[in-house]
C-alpha cells in the first residue's frame, strides 16, 4: 500500500494499492477524537485509489482543515471486515496545515514551519516582530481561550467592532485553520511569523485569559482583558495554598493589561483583588457574550444541531478540574435523555476541547467542540452543570438551572474553594445522583420553589446582561481612541 499527501486546491490523503477489486476497501475514514473525515474509493482489476480529504464541516459550518491532533486512518471493505492500513508517508508541510502518517496513524499539525517549533525558532520570531520598525496598524488582535475557538466576549466584540468600524483590520488567533473565524477577519496560527507580526502589529488586543509567550506591549498598544466568567471558583492570587511562583505568575499577568471587562460589580470586585488589578479601570458593563440571549431566537442553531423545533434540550456543561484532563464522567447522557425525554448536548470546558474526545449515543450531540457557547444557552430549554460560570451567563435567560455536584466537599474544600456559599443561594435545586436529576427535572415545582433565588440571583449577576454589551464596550473602545472608526 502507498500514500501520500497532496494540495492542489483541496489537501488530501492519497493511499493506493493492488490487486483485485474485490480485494479493495468499499471505504476509507480518518478518525479523530473530535473530528472525521470519510473518503472516496475507485477500484479495478489493476488495483484501487483512495483520496481522503484532510477537512470537514460540522454542523453546517465552513469546510475547514481537520483540527490538530493524532487519528487512525480505517480502511473497510463491502462485508465490513477491516483493511490492514500499512503505509507511510513523512511530514509534509501543506497548505492548510502538516501531516504524517505511520501505518494507520496519522498526526495533523498546523500549518507552522517545524522550524519555529523549537525554542531558537520562537525566539527568533519573537525579536523579529517585537523590536521592528514603524508605527502600529489601525488593527485588533483577538485571542479566545488561548486560539481554540473564536467565541465569547472577544467574538461579540469583533462582530460589533466589524459592524460599526469596517475600515479596521481584524487579526484572530488560532491553534490551527481548524477554528472557524469571524467573516472578514484574518485567522494568525500560533507560533507561527504572521501571528507574531500581528500580535506586535495591532493597536488593541482583545482577550479572554492569558497571554500567551512572552509579551511585552509596544509603545501605544492596549490590552482589553475580557475574562471569561463571573467567579464562583477561586481565582489566581486567592487560590488555595501559598505558592510564591504562581503569585509572582499572577502580578506579571496582570500588568499586561490596560482595561478590564466585568459582567457585574460583583465580578469588578473579586477581578480587582484575585489579579492586583487595583489602579487601572474595570469598565462594568455586561458581558457582551450574552448580548445573544437577548436577540437570538436559537432557530439556526437548532438546525444546525439537527434538533427538531419542539424537542427538549437539556445542556450539560460541567467545569474542569484541576486533577483531571478529560471532563468529569457523573453523568450517563444517553440514559439522561431517556430518563428526561431530551436531547442532552454535552460540553466540555475549553481546557477539555484538546485532551477529551466526543460522547456518543441516542439524542446526545457532544457540542464542546461547538464554535459558541452562548448559541447552546439559547437553544437549551435548561442547564445541569456544577461550578461552572457559565450558571452567570445562563440566568439571563431565566430558564431553569440544575447542579449535579457529587464532589462537592472535595472540589470547595481542596481543590479551589468558592467565594460564596453556592448550594445555600444556587438558583435551582443541588443533586448528587444521576436519578435524582432526572427527577429534579420531571417535577414541574422546581422553578416555582426556586422563582426567589432566582430573582435575587439574576438582580445581582445579570443586571447589565440586557443585549447591549457589545455595543457599550466598543463604544468606548472608539471614544477612547484605541482603534480608529475610519
Amino acid at each position: 500500500m502507498d500514500a501520500r499527501f497532496e494540495d492542489d486546491g483541496e489537501t488530501v490523503l492519497v493511499l493506493s494499492g493492488t490487486g483485485s477489486a474485490s480485494d479493495a476497501p468499499a471505504s476509507v475514514e480518518v478518525i479523530g477524537p473530535r473530528a472525521r473525515a470519510a473518503g472516496t474509493v475507485a477500484a479495478s482489476d489493476d488495483g484501487w485509489r483512495a483520496v481522503v480529504p484532510l477537512s470537514a464541516s460540522r454542523w453546517g459550518g465552513p469546510v475547514l482543515p481537520l483540527p490538530s491532533g493524532e487519528y487512525v486512518v480505517r480502511a473497510t471493505r463491502g462485508d465490513g471486515a477491516r483493511v490492514e492500513v500499512d503505509a507511510s508517508a513523512p511530514l509534509t508541510m501543506l497548505g492548510t496545515l502538516r501531516a504524517s502518517l505511520d501505518g494507520a496513524a496519522l498526526r495533523i499539525g498546523p500549518p507552522i514551519d517545524p522550524a519555529y517549533d523549537s525554542g531558537e525558532g520562537q525566539d527568533a520570531l519573537e525579536r523579529r516582530y517585537a523590536t521592528r520598525p514603524g508605527g502600529l496598524e489601525n488593527a485588533v488582535f483577538f485571542e479566545s481561550f488561548y486560539g481554540r475557538n473564536a467565541s465569547c466576549n472577544p467574538l461579540a466584540i469583533d462582530r460589533e467592532l466589524a459592524r460599526v468600524a469596517p475600515g479596521v483590520t481584524r487579526y484572530w488567533s488560532v491553534v490551527d485553520l481548524s477554528v472557524q473565524t469571524p467573516e472578514g477577519a484574518v485567522p494568525v496560527v500560533e507560533g507561527g511569523p504572521e501571528w507574531w507580526r500581528a500580535r506586535g502589529a495591532s493597536r488593541l488586543l482583545v482577550v479572554n485569559d492569558w497571554l500567551r509567550r512572552r509579551f511585552v506591549r509596544r509603545p501605544g498598544q492596549v490590552v482589553l482583558q475580557t475574562w471569561h466568567g463571573t467567579a464562583l471558583k477561586r481565582l489566581a492570587l486567592h487560590r488555595p495554598g501559598f505558592d510564591p511562583r504562581r503569585m509572582a505568575a499572577v502580578v506579571k499577568e496582570s500588568r499586561r493589561w490596560d482595561v478590564l471587562l466585568a459582567q457585574n460589580p460583583y465580578g469588578e470586585r473579586i477581578l480587582r483583588k484575585a489579579y492586583a488589578f487595583l489602579r487601572r479601570p474595570v469598565w462594568v458593563e455586561g458581558y457582551p457574550r450574552n448580548d445573544v440571549l437577548r436577540t437570538d431566537d436559537g432557530v439556526a442553531t437548532r438546525a444546525a444541531l439537527g434538533i427538531g423545533a419542539d424537542e427538549r434540550v437539556v445542556l450539560y456543561a460541567p467545569t474542569w478540574r484541576d486533577d483531571r484532563e478529560q471532563m468529569v464522567d457523573f453523568l450517563d447522557p444517553a440514559a439522561l435523555a431517556e430518563q428526561a425525554d431530551a436531547v442532552v448536548l454535552v460540553r466540555g470546558h475549553s481546557r477539555t476541547l484538546l485532551p477529551g474526545s466526543d460522547a456518543a449515543g441516542p439524542r446526545v450531540i457532544d457540542v464542546t467542540a461547538y464554535p459558541d457557547i452562548s448559541r447552546l444557552l439559547v437553544v437549551a430549554d435548561a442547564l445541569v452543570t456544577d461550578y461552572s460560570s457559565v450558571m452567570f451567563d445562563f440566568s439571563a435567560t431565566g430558564k431553569p438551572m440544575y447542579f449535579l455536584a457529587p464532589d462537592l466537599e472535595h472540589y470547595r474544600g481542596e481543590l479551589r474553594g468558592f467565594y460564596f456559599d453556592l448550594p445555600a443561594r444556587a438558583p435551582g435545586p443541588f443533586v448528587q445522583t444521576q436519578d435524582e436529576l432526572a427527577e429534579a427535572l420531571a417535577d414541574p415545582g422546581t422553578v416555582e420553589r426556586y422563582a426567589e433565588r432566582y430573582a435575587a440571583w439574576q438582580a445581582r449577576f445579570n443586571a447589565r446582561d440586557d443585549g447591549h454589551a457589545a455595543e457599550r464596550v466598543v463604544a468606548r473602545i472608539l471614544d477612547q481612541g484605541f482603534v480608529a472608526r475610519e
